[in-house]
Parts: C-alpha cells; structure tokens; sequence
C-alpha cells in the first residue's frame, strides 16, 4: 500500500487512537504511518466482538440451566478459551474441560478454585456465582 493510500476512515473501534502501519513511500521505502482506522477492518473487528458476546450469553443460559458450570461462562466473558486458560493455569485442556461439568466443578478444591481464581481476577465465591444478566 502506498503511504497516501492508508485509510483514515474515524474508525469507532480505535476509540480516537491510532495505529501504526506501514506503507511504501514515493520513493518505494516502507515508512511508519499512523491510521484513524480503516472501515472495512472496523466492520470485522465489531462482527467479531458481537459473536463473542452471543458466545457468553449463551454460556450464561447454559450455566443457569446447570449444563455448564459457571466456570465456562467465566471463561468466556473474560475472553479466554481453552488453550489461553490451560496455559495461563497450569491445567491440561481435558481438565478444564472436565471442570465445565457442574458436578465436577462443584467438588473443586478451594487450591484449583484459586487458580483460575488469580488468572481471571476472580475471588472463589465470584467464581462459582452468575450474574443476573450479561451487561
């Protein structure tokens, strides 16, 4: 892309940021630009940040309805998924798996509850409670 072709489109999603893109001059050397954002990628990122939050909505019915354990809706929410949370927490993938499970989840020791505790920011009573709605 050349330097006077980087899109400058207000993008809501930079929230009056910018990013730092590179572009070839006039002379064919890249240089750093700075972009207000970029229409097409505002649409892509927005499209993606709603389906995370169609993902955790419905997390958070399964977990009222006790298919799921709150960890699951937990986990979602705060934008992590199965690979970032074993990696973050020490647990393999098949444990945190078998965590979502509302039996098992319940009969976790207060020591593994802490540990997804500390990553997520999260006491072990916030843990195991749902909120009313997902705002």
């Amino acid at each position: 892309m050349k330097k006077d072709d980087v899109p400058q489109d207000d993008s809501a999603t930079y929230q009056g940021q910018r990013k730092l893109l590179y572009a070839v001059d006039n002379e064919g050397n890249y240089q750093g630009v700075t972009s207000t954002g970029w229409e097409v990628e505002s649409f892509a990122t927005q499209m993606a940040v709603d389906d995370l939050a169609q993902q955790t909505d419905q997390a958070l019915a399964q977990a009222k309805a006790g298919e799921v354990s709150a960890l699951y809706y937990h986990m979602l929410n705060l934008r992590f998924d199965i690979c970032s949370l074993a990696q973050t927490t020490g647990f393999f993938q098949w444990q945190i798996k078998r965590h979502f499970k509302p039996t098992i989840f319940a009969k976790l020791s207060d020591k593994k509850l802490t540990s997804y505790g500390e990553v997520m920011k999260l006491t072990i009573h916030q843990l195991k409670e749902l909120p009313t709605s997902n705002d």
